[in-house]
C-alpha cells in the first residue's frame, strides 16, 4: 500500500531494532471504534453518564464555521518558562481557532456516531475541506515555533480521527473526501519527517504517533501506520519498574498530569491497531511491561499523589476534574472493564469526558453502557 497520497522515499522506521516492524492497513474504513456496534450499544444504554453525554452533545450544524488560518504558523510557548509552571496567556489567544475547529468537526462526527445524521457528517466534512483547501497545518518549522509543531500534531489527530468515522457515511461527496484525506496525508508526512529528525521521545512523539496512525488508516498508508504503531511500542519500552513514563515524571508539579497526557494518544493508537487485527495492548517491553502498567500507575498516583515524590518533590497539580483527564479511560474501560488495574480510575469517573484531540465526546464514543460508574467533570482547556 505504502504512501497513497504523497511521493518520495518510504519513511524510515524511527524505532530501535527490537521494536521496528512493518504493519499493514487491511481495513481503511475501520475507525478506532466499530460505529454500527456502538450505535447498538447506545440504543441499549443503561449508564446515566452516557445518557448525560448524549443529551449534551454539541452540533456541528449549530456551531459557527471556523475560517482556516493562513500564513506562517507562529505560536508562543505554552509555558512562560521551560516545560512547567505558569502558562502563557498569549498562546491561548492564537490556539483558540484550532480548538474551535476541533470542537466543530468532533461535534459533527459525534452526532453521526450517535444518530447517523448525514447533515452533521457533511457539516464536519465541509469544515475539514475549508482547512484542506487553505493548506492549513503545513506552513511551520519546529525550530522557529515548537508550539506550532505541537499544535499540528494535536489538530491532525483530531481531524484524522474524525475523518476515520466520517468516511463511513456513503452520502459524503467522494471527491471532497479524497481531497481532504490527501491533505491530511501530506500534513502527517511533514510532521513525522520533523519527528524523525528530532530526539523528542516524550508525549509529543506519542501524539505524532497517533496522528500518523489515524491518517495511515484513512489513507491506506502503511508507512504512517507502521510509524504510529511502533511509536506505541517505543512508549511501552519507556515504562519504568513502577509503571511511570520517566520523561513525564520530569515535569515537576505536573508529573501526574503528563502521565495521563501521555496515555491520551497511546490508548487510541491501540484501538486503531485492534481494528486492524493487531493486539498492541499485549505488547511487552524488554522488562515485561505493558500499557496496563502505565494505566495502573496513573490510577495509584491520582489516589495517592505522594507516590510521585520519588520523581518530583513538588505538590502535584493533578487536575483530575479536567474535562479530558479520563478521556482515554473511556476506550480502555470499554475494552477491559473495571478490574484491579482500572478500579482507581473508574472511581473518579462520574461525569462525561471530552477531548477533541481523541474524538471529542469520548463517553459517547466508548464508555461502557451497562455501568453506572465512569468519567469525570472537567473544566480545563484542551491545551498543553
Amino acid at each position: 500500500m505504502g504512501r497513497a497520497f504523497s511521493s518520495g522515499l518510504p519513511l524510515a522506521l524511527a524505532m530501535l531494532g527490537a521494536t521496528a516492524r512493518a504493519e499493514h492497513v487491511v481495513a481503511p474504513k475501520a475507525s478506532l471504534l466499530d460505529i454500527t456496534a456502538r450505535r447498538a450499544e447506545l440504543k441499549a444504554n443503561r449508564n446515566p453518564r452516557v445518557t448525560e453525554a448524549v443529551q449534551h452533545l454539541d452540533s456541528c450544524v449549530a456551531l459557527p464555521a471556523v475560517p482556516a488560518p493562513t500564513g506562517r504558523m507562529l505560536i508562543p510557548h505554552h509555558y512562560l518558562s521551560g516545560s512547567h509552571g505558569p502558562v502563557n496567556p498569549e498562546e491561548a489567544k492564537i490556539t483558540h481557532t484550532y480548538n474551535e475547529f476541533e470542537r466543530r468537526i468532533s461535534a459533527g462526527m459525534n452526532q453521526f456516531v450517535a444518530n447517523g445524521s448525514h447533515a452533521e457528517a457533511d457539516c464536519a466534512q465541509q469544515q475539514i475541506d475549508t482547512w484542506a483547501q487553505a493548506a492549513t497545518l503545513l506552513d511551520y518549522d519546529p525550530k522557529e515555533s515548537s508550539q506550532a509543531w505541537f499544535q499540528v500534531e494535536w489538530t491532525l489527530s483530531s481531524v484524522a480521527i474524525a475523518e476515520s468515522v466520517l468516511v463511513n457515511d456513503p452520502a459524503l461527496n467522494q471527491p471532497i473526501l479524497q481531497r481532504d484525506i490527501a491533505w491530511m496525508n501530506k500534513v502527517a508526512h511533514r510532521t513525522v519527517d520533523f519527528d524523525k529528525a528530532s530526539n523528542q521521545r516524550n508525549n509529543h512523539h506519542y501524539w505524532r504517533g497517533l496522528a500518523a496512525t489515524a491518517v495511515g488508516v484513512v489513507s491506506s498508508d502503511d508507512d504512517l501506520f507502521t510509524f504510529g504503531l511502533n511509536t506505541f511500542r517505543e512508549a511501552v519500552n519507556e515504562i519504568d519498574a513502577n509503571g511511570a513514563f520517566p520523561q513525564e515524571m520530569a515535569r515537576h508539579e505536573r508529573a501526574i498530569h503528563y502521565q495521563e497526557f501521555a496515555l491520551q494518544p497511546l490508548i487510541p493508537i491501540a484501538e486503531f491497531a485492534e481494528r486492524q487485527h493487531i493486539d498492541l495492548d499485549a505488547y511487552k517491553s524488554p522488562t515485561g511491561k505493558t500499557i496496563a502498567d502505565a494505566v495502573a500507575f496513573l490510577g495509584r498516583a491520582v489516589a495517592n499523589p505522594s507516590i510521585v515524590k520519588q520523581y518530583a518533590s513538588e505538590d502535584q497539580m493533578v487536575e483530575s476534574n479536567a474535562r479530558d483527564f479520563y478521556s482515554f479511560a473511556d476506550f480502555y474501560l470499554h475494552r477491559f472493564g473495571i478490574n484491579s488495574t482500572t478500579q482507581q480510575l473508574a472511581n473518579g469517573m462520574t461525569a462525561p469526558s471530552y477531548a477533541s484531540r481523541i474524538g471529542g465526546n469520548t463517553t459517547v464514543l466508548a464508555a461502557p453502557t451497562q455501568l453506572s460508574t465512569a468519567a469525570t467533570t472537567n473544566t480545563s482547556a484542551n491545551t498543553r
